[in-house]
């Protein structure tokens, strides 16, 4: 299969082309504008080559990179050629930094996404698969499931919610076979760019630095490992006849923050890194209370369940971090 993958010198996108060149027959795109992912990253994976949009027309090496923005309607064109799968990770993530810049938020990850949902369209591309998260649901009670009403609380969650809205209606109007995934709480190898709470905190601790809980800690997350992920990727990208649906791809575990530095702090001392303090701060801006995932229609269409405990995944993680220094 030809993959295109935006936003693939990414966390995400890595550790799915890692799992991708393991096959063979995999031909793969990387559309990035490496404002977090960069070259060097990308080449602790594989070894590929680079092009410019213009050199598109034909496929080449095993892993072609394509410096280039999603918000670039000729580029994202330019780019699609001859891809059988598209795998859209671009993006703009986060609640904190939509909260800062809504406006940015929403040029890239509705203005982004529709530009490669319409090259999609274009080239008569088979599967597109869109990254979105809980975020669109926003305020509920959990487990979140694919059938609630989205109510979100955070600028991020309603540019999520366009994207998913835009891959609905290119499924219904032009016969776009979209899958959108709405991804938990991402933790795991290869997260060294990562702001989110587990990679945050693991290098805080590295450099003995304290831990700073937003709010009570009480709130919860649904922590998935980026393996598990990977394979709900894969299978949502290449099983026929799920156009049109969305998935919670979650370990389907509620866990608090609380919890979450607990069960931190005793791998980082297993490993030999000193405790940290821990401290409570202010409440985020739009940060839900509870969150985590019913992933039973994951399981039963696309015949995958996360497999990675809390516990094993932050110990893989840690070492990971040990390693990069």
């Amino acid at each position: 299969m030809k993959w295109l993958i935006t936003g693939g010198c990414g966390f995400i996108g890595r550790s799915l082309i890692a799992k991708l060149i393991s096959e063979t027959g995999n031909q793969i795109r990387v559309l990035d504008n490496l404002s977090v992912g960069s070259r060097e990253d990308l080449f602790e994976i594989c070894d590929f080559t680079e092009k410019s949009p213009d050199e598109c027309l034909e496929w080449g090496e095993a892993v072609e990179l394509i410096v280039g923005d999603i918000l670039s309607d000729i580029t994202t064109l330019q780019v699609c050629v001859g891809a059988d799968v598209i795998v859209h990770l671009a993006a703009n993530t986060g609640v904190g930094p939509s909260v800062d810049d809504p406006m940015s938020d929403c040029k890239t990850n509705v203005i982004g996404t529709l530009n490669v949902l319409e090259a999609c369209r274009s080239n008569s591309i088979n599967r597109f698969v869109f990254a979105s998260s809980g975020a669109p649901l926003g305020v509920q009670v959990p487990p979140l499931h694919e059938e609630m009403a989205p109510h979100p609380a955070s600028p991020y969650g309603a540019s999520k919610l366009a994207g998913e809205g835009y891959c609905s209606a290119y499924y219904h109007c032009f016969g776009v076979n979209t899958v959108v995934l709405r991804f938990g709480n991402v933790y795991g190898e290869g997260s060294k760019h990562k702001a989110s709470v587990v990679a945050k905190f693991i290098k805080s601790a590295m450099n003995g630095e304290d831990l700073e809980i937003y709010g009570d800690g009480l709130q919860t997350r649904d922590f998935i490992h980026i393996l598990d992920l990977v394979k709900a990727i894969y299978k949502a990208s290449t099983i026929p006849d799920i156009g049109g649906e969305k998935f919670q791809i979650a370990s389907a575990s509620e866990t608090t923050v609380t919890e979450l530095v607990d069960l931190l702090l005793d791998r980082l001392e297993a490993e030999g890194i000193s405790k940290p303090k821990v401290y409570n701060g202010e409440k985020r801006d739009g940060d839900v209370q509870r969150n985590f995932s019913d992933t039973s229609k994951a399981r039963d269409q696309l015949n995958w369940t996360a497999e990675i405990q809390l516990a094993d995944g932050l110990s893989r993680t840690i070492k990971f971090f040990k390693n990069c220094n």
